[in-house]
């Protein structure tokens, strides 16, 4: 579904991510990781359009994708849950929920069944102020409101960071049966490795802006990718 050829990307003067090339398949679970400022964040930046690429080319669906904004790869299928959730802290959960139909037609402007199925908390608290919710529950409702848009490609970006484990648990399961409908590609940076290791089926590991470890987890040792990500 993604595929990522020689990509940059650059802050001013400085190159952060040096000719990154990877692959997300549909019904899998791609995991980027990699120790702190190696470049993860800056990669799921230029995939969602939050921060231009430099250079490299980037396909979705087999078409190469231009340098596009943000928005414009929401509406082609690309939803992006930032590390820290960037809720909307003043407006309800529905209301937070609803920002995601601006991706969708009229008609489909409605919070499905299978949000509240996914997270049943956010039900009992639809009409509660974003900022009023826990850590935990705002990560999931950045999650729940990434799905209202019915991506093909979902980027996730430590959702696991400052979160109470057993909402960890839950998020993990959400993320494994999102894998299991088949009709996304999951993208998901994260430093909690056992976490990562369970629900990937694909690796790629950075350093230094560079892919150094890229693969199907059935071709690579844990022992290999601990090894990468622990230098």
């Amino acid at each position: 579904m993604l595929k990522l050829e020689n990509l940059t990307l650059h802050y001013g003067h400085s190159q952060i991510l040096n000719g990154i090339s990877l692959e997300a398949a549909q019904g899998e679970v791609t995991c980027v990781m990699g120790t702190n400022g190696v470049g993860k964040t800056s990669l799921i930046k230029a995939i969602s359009g939050t921060h231009p690429r430099s250079g490299g080319a980037m396909y979705l669906n087999g078409e190469e994708v231009g340098v596009l904004p943000a928005h414009k790869l929401a509406h082609m299928g690309v939803a992006y849950v930032p590390q820290g959730r960037e809720i909307f802290p003043l407006m309800t959960v529905r209301e937070n929920l609803e920002t995601g139909f601006v991706c969708l037609p009229t008609e489909e402007h409605f919070i499905p069944d299978r949000i509240f199925e996914l997270f049943p908390v956010l039900k009992e608290m639809q009409t509660r102020r974003g900022g009023d919710l826990s850590g935990g529950q705002q990560q999931q409702l950045a999650i729940a409101r990434a799905l209202i848009t019915k991506p093909k490609l979902l980027l996730l970006d430590e959702p696991t960071e400052g979160i109470q484990p057993n909402i960890i648990q839950q998020i993990g399961n959400v993320i494994g049966m999102l894998r299991d409908q088949g009709d996304m590609a999951i993208v998901l940076v994260e430093q909690y490795f056992e976490f990562a290791y369970g629900l990937a089926d694909r690796f790629a590991v950075l350093r230094r802006g560079e892919v150094i470890l890229e693969g199907a987890k059935a071709d690579i040792s844990k022992a290999d990718v601990l090894k990468g990500v622990s230098v």
